[in-house]
């Protein structure tokens, strides 16, 4: 049974030219066709200007994409190839855990 996994990214460097950025955006879609129906949310980088509440510590996340997969290990898989990772940036996967009830 598949469940569901965050992909939280941080870091990258930016595309330093239309042309760059055109290729990144090839690269994020590709990447989106190999993994298919595993995606549930494709997601999006965060905008700038991050606000904490209570306790929280600042975060370097920069966005994020939620996945299906059968096991963590399965989810890690899923990174080979990321485009993020190639770019410069990190990241963390979670599995999302799920709520009785909802």
């Amino acid at each position: 049974m598949a469940h569901k996994y965050l992909f939280l990214y941080s870091g990258g460097n930016p595309p330093k030219s239309e042309a760059e950025g055109k290729a990144v955006m090839g690269a994020w879609m590709a990447y989106y066709g190999k993994l298919g129906d595993k995606i549930v949310d494709g997601g999006a980088p965060f905008a700038p200007g991050s606000k904490t509440i209570g306790a929280a510590s600042p975060s370097h996340a920069s966005g994020y994409t939620i996945i299906a997969a059968d096991s963590l290990d399965a989810a890690i898989k899923l990174t080979d190839g990321h485009p993020h990772v190639a770019h410069g940036g990190g990241i963390e996967v979670f599995e999302i855990a799920p709520m009785p009830g909802m």
